[in-house]
C-alpha cells in the first residue's frame, strides 16, 4: 500500500492535475465525450474495492440486527452524499429516519451552502455523535474523498477509541481517514476531469459504495421481498399505484380490492402478511 499521504505539501491523486488540457477550448460533444470515458473508470474501481465493502457490510449487518445504527460523517460533497442516502431510506424501505443518520460539518445549512471552515474542527463530529448517544451497536463511516478532512479524522479516532465500529470510503490510498478506520474502503478513481473537483468521479464512486451498503442492507433484514420494495412508504399517489401492482400480481387481485387491501394495511408487507394469517 502506498505511505500515508500526511505531508500537506504531497499532492493526493483526487487533487492531481486532469489528464484533459485546454477544457474551455473543447465543443460540447469533446467534453461530455470525455467525461463519459472519465466516468467509465469508477466501476471498474469499485469493483477492486467489492471485498472490502462487503467485509463492512457483513460486521455492520450483525450489530443493526441487534438495534445499531449508521453514522455518516463528512464534509461538502461527500457530507452531502451521505445525507442523501440515509434520507432515502425511509422512504424505500420503510425504516425510521434514526436507522441512518448523516452527520455533514457546518450542519444542515451546509447541504446548500458551502461552509468550508467546518471541516477542519477536529472534536465536532464526535460531540455531535455524543449528543445521538453513539453506542458500540453503532456504526460510524467516515465519507472523505481527500482521506484527510479533519471532521471526519476527528470523528473516527474518537469512534474507534471508544469501541465503535468504523469504516471510511476515500478516493486516495494511504490516507489518514483510512488509517484511523478499522475497515477502510479505497476506492481509487484517478484525477478529476476538472483538477480536484471530487463531485465528479469521486463523488460518483461513493454514491456507488453508499447504493451498496445499505441497499444490501436493508435487503438482508428483510426489507425486500423477492426484488421488490414491500416496505416502501405510500408518501405519494405514484407509490401507492406501485404497491397495488405488486398486491394484484402477488395475490391476483383486481385493482380496486388490491389497493384498498395496502391502503387499510399500509405497505405491501403488512398486506401480505395479513392476507397469509387468513388463510391459516
Amino acid at each position: 500500500m502506498d505511505k500515508p499521504q500526511n505531508d500537506k505539501f504531497t499532492l493526493s491523486i483526487t487533487e492531481s492535475p486532469s489528464e484533459l488540457e485546454n477544457l474551455e477550448k473543447m465543443s460540447v460533444g469533446e467534453l461530455v465525450s470525455s467525461i463519459n470515458k472519465q466516468d467509465s473508470r469508477v466501476h471498474l474501481a469499485v469493483g477492486e474495492a467489492l471485498p472490502q465493502i462487503e467485509k463492512l457490510i457483513e460486521l455492520i449487518l450483525n450489530r443493526m440486527c441487534r438495534g445499531g445504527r449508521i453514522f455518516y460523517l463528512g464534509a461538502g460533497t461527500s457530507g452531502r452524499l451521505g445525507v442523501l442516502d440515509a434520507s432515502e431510506l425511509p422512504p424505500t424501505f420503510g425504516v425510521p429516519d434514526t436507522l441512518v443518520i448523516g452527520l455533514i460539518a457546518g450542519g444542515d445549512e451546509a447541504l446548500r451552502k458551502a461552509i468550508e471552515a467546518a471541516e477542519d474542527d477536529m472534536e465536532q463530529a464526535w460531540l455531535e455523535l455524543l449528543e445521538r448517544s453513539i453506542n458500540i451497536l453503532d456504526t460510524v463511516i467516515g465519507i472523505a474523498a481527500s482521506g484527510s478532512t479533519p471532521y471526519v479524522v476527528g470523528g473516527l479516532q474518537r469512534a474507534r477509541e471508544n469501541g465503535i465500529l468504523t469504516g471510511c470510503i476515500t478516493c486516495n490510498p494511504g490516507t489518514r481517514v483510512a488509517e484511523v478506520a478499522e475497515y477502510p474502503i479505497e476506492v481509487v478513481v484517478g484525477p478529476e476531469v476538472v483538477s480536484g473537483s471530487t463531485r465528479l468521479k469521486a463523488g460518483t464512486a461513493q454514491k456507488m459504495v453508499l447504493n451498496m451498503i445499505t441497499t444490501t442492507i436493508m435487503i438482508k433484514m428483510g426489507k425486500v421481498k423477492g426484488n421488490r420494495m414491500v416496505n416502501m412508504q405510500l408518501t405519494n399517489e405514484k407509490l401507492v399505484a406501485r404497491g397495488t401492482r405488486m398486491l394484484m400480481e402477488e395475490l391476483g387481485l383486481d385493482e380496486e380490492p388490491a389497493r384498498n387491501l395496502l391502503l387499510i394495511h399500509g405497505s405491501v408487507k403488512n398486506a401480505l402478511e395479513a392476507q397469509k394469517k387468513q388463510k391459516i
